[in-house]
């Protein structure tokens, strides 16, 4: 284990045993990747599904075992407090989160977000993804997880998250294709995907909460 995993190991393992402060700096850590999870997702209401986010964490804590990625239990409780959130919003109202998206679900406007014409165009194409696989783009893309971490995540078989990344990719290029070649549209896709999303991901960070 090298010993920035083995700092965090200890981190976790101390935080599962009580220690506040040890929960407070991988809270520290993980501030700024939840809140550009949510804030993709639900624009102003991304503050307070943080709090919910880590208020969740908190109470589960002794659900996750010392040898576990703490950024894989993290967005894994912030993957639940969102759909969470969506179905409360919609109540008594069945949800198919393989099938509906953000856009459906909570049409913020990109403008709030992104600035960038080319990262308004990323940020639109994601939002007509269905959510699943709009999250899982943007944990591939933005927070570098690989597919056994997603994996873990979803609490799903490896092959299955590739398969999945793989439509989701596919319908990523179709939508973004579809916003480019529209005649309001002045952006070129003269950019690779990870390129825009890395710039996306740097327009998010500095929107305002």
């Amino acid at each position: 284990m090298d010993p920035s995993s083995a700092k965090h190991a200890n981190l976790v393992a101390a935080w599962k045993h009580g220690d506040d402060g040890a929960g407070a700096e991988l809270f520290r850590q993980s501030y700024a990747p939840v809140a550009r999870f949510y804030r993709s997702k639900v624009g102003p209401s991304a503050p307070d599904l943080v709090q919910r986010c880590f208020l969740r964490c908190l109470e589960i804590r002794h659900r996750i075992r010392e040898d576990a990625s703490f950024r894989c239990f993290v967005f894994g409780v912030a993957r639940n407090v969102l759909l969470e959130h969506y179905r409360g919003q919609r109540a008594n109202a069945r949800i198919d989160f393989t099938e509906q998206t953000v856009e459906d679900l909570s049409p913020t406007p990109t403008s709030e977000l992104a600035h960038d014409e080319q990262s308004q165009l990323l940020l639109q194409a994601l939002r007509r993804l269905p959510v699943d696989q709009q999250i899982v783009i943007e944990l591939y893309y933005w927070e570098d997880l690989n597919a056994r971490e997603i994996a873990e995540i979803y609490e799903v078989p490896e092959p299955t998250v590739r398969t999945r990344l793989r439509r989701a990719k596919l319908r990523l290029e179709e939508e973004l294709c579809a916003l480019v070649q529209a005649p309001q549209s002045g952006a070129q896709p003269s950019i690779g995907l990870e390129a825009w999303a890395r710039r996306l991901r740097a327009e998010l960070d500095r929107s305002p909460e």
